[in-house]
């Protein structure tokens, strides 16, 4: 897997990526941790994608996985190359009569053409001693080819099973794409969270600020005789109320920390801090075009199709596995013999043809049914699949439209009720306007924000599900599954 996303391997990242990568490997000495959880790391977007893509447990499981993958097809390219083998025996006899000894050894070679022509080649060499009829040696060669005429009859149906495990090898590459991207958007949305935290802990704390100076401001008020003693309930109120929202606002933070910490693999007690932004840009996706790109590169979809061809294969193969066993067998055979009792040599060969006709085998008509009915419901799938495909991205290009301007909004809203609040202040500094109505604009002000903050966290999760659904997530990133 290689990440060519720019900056990425600059100097004070690679710093981090050491130091982050020797946490997550068990075996180390325990003062690295003692060391992180002393110093805040400052993380962006960009270096917690490529820390977890180097160390997340989902992504390095998924390599072993398909280093199994990639051997079965390597065993499926095999079924046509020579195969060798190598028998031998060495038996020992003893009787009333007679007793002796007998050795064999055979070696043979195999290969399998792709028109279904089998091709064997064996050498033998025996030898025979025993007390009564001394020692006999024999050895020699033997040529067998087999070519079916019906049943395994024709490149297609010999050439299936690797077409099928070259079909097994694109499937599962698909289906490594879709869990990586799904791997690369739970990093992203987990960061995205710390952010948001981040944000309402800072939120917290500028609301309970603005609290504190309310009552600092109603001190001197007091203290002038301008507004009652008791007025400064309400302001106290409003603090203990901010004060319970900053602690939860912690909570939440330390909660984030974990979830993205444990996403990059690294160790719980590392203290890091999201460095990003929360930068939006207006989306420009029109549906036709969404609609294309996501039939050419969604995993899934493309997973569908390819499930298509194979059931297509096995159909062929069910069909063919029906017919009669009809093939045409040759071969020949030279054979040299030795012993105390004098030897030859001879040769002989054969031709001719073999048939084997299945009859009420119920099997057969089984394996057919099963494969026909597969193409149909798998011809089902793919137009539900189309379907459903559509559907999604309509609701997502549509879904982002409306959550921009929601965005737009919050953000109209935030704007507007800070400026009110902060008209209703310089109101009450001359004496006309009242606590309760600070503290309500104050909580008004706060709900925006709070509504903001979310409106943006969800737009920008909102906009790598669209990439995650069009199946360019990897490639915005400009990560390469080239070992995949």
């Amino acid at each position: 897997m290689i990440i060519r996303r720019a900056g990425f391997m600059g100097a004070a990242y690679g710093v981090l990526l050491q130091s982050a990568l020797a946490v997550a490997q068990p075996g180390l000495p325990n003062q690295n941790t003692a060391l992180l959880s002393e110093h805040v790391i400052n993380l962006s977007l960009a270096e917690a994608v490529a820390l977890g893509m180097r160390s997340n447990y989902s992504i390095r499981s998924l390599k072993l996985q398909r280093l199994r993958e990639r051997f079965d097809l390597r065993v499926a390219q095999d079924r046509f190359n020579p195969q060798l083998k190598l028998s031998a025996t060495h038996m020992l006899s003893r009787g009333s009569a007679d007793r002796g000894r007998a050795s064999e050894a055979k070696p043979s070679v195999s290969v399998l053409g792709e028109y279904g022509t089998r091709l064997e080649l064996g050498w033998k060499q025996q030898l025979n001693a025993s007390k009564n009829t001394g020692e006999l040696q024999s050895e020699g060669m033997e040529l067998t080819v087999i070519q079916p005429l019906l049943r395994g009859a024709g490149k297609d149906v010999t050439t299936a099973p690797l077409r099928l495990a070259r079909l097994t090898g694109q499937i599962n590459r698909l289906t490594a794409k879709a869990s990586v991207s799904q791997t690369l958007y739970d990093i992203i949305s987990a960061y995205h969270g710390l952010l948001k935290s981040q944000s309402q802990a800072a939120l917290a704390s500028k609301a309970l600020a603005r609290a504190v100076s309310l009552l600092e401001v109603n001190t001197l008020l007091i203290a002038s005789g301008r507004v009652a003693e008791f007025e400064t309930v309400q302001i106290e109120a409003d603090i203990a109320s901010q004060q319970l929202a900053l602690e939860e606002a912690g909570n939440q933070l330390e909660s984030s920390r974990l979830s993205l910490l444990k996403l990059l693999a690294l160790d719980l007690s590392t203290s890091i801090h999201a460095s990003g932004t929360l930068e939006v840009t207006r989306p420009e996706v029109d549906r036709t075009a969404a609609l294309e790109l996501a039939q050419r590169n969604q995993p899934q979809f493309l997973a569908t199709l390819l499930q298509s061809e194979v059931a297509s294969i096995n159909l062929l193969v069910a069909q063919d596995q029906a017919l009669w066993d009809l093939s045409w067998v040759a071969g020949v055979n030279q054979l040299r013999e030795q012993g105390t009792r004098g030897g030859g040599r001879s040769w002989d060969s054969y031709t001719g043809l073999k048939l084997e006709i299945p009859i009420a085998d119920m099997a057969l008509r089984q394996g057919k049914v099963h494969a026909r009915t597969q193409v149909e419901q798998q011809a089902l799938i793919q137009q539900e699949a189309r379907m459903d495909l559509e559907r999604q991205v309509t609701d997502t290009v549509r879904g982002l439209s409306t959550q921009w301007r929601q965005l737009e909004i919050s953000q109209r809203l935030t704007d507007l009720s800070r400026r009110k609040l902060a008209i209703e202040t310089d109101k009450l500094n001359v004496g006309r306007s009242s606590n309760f109505q600070i503290i309500s604009f104050e909580s008004d002000l706060r709900a925006a924000e709070e509504a903001n903050l979310n409106a943006r966290i969800s737009y920008l999760d909102a906009r790598a599900r669209r990439d995650v659904l069009l199946g360019v997530l990897l490639e915005n990133w400009e990560i390469s599954l080239e070992d995949f």
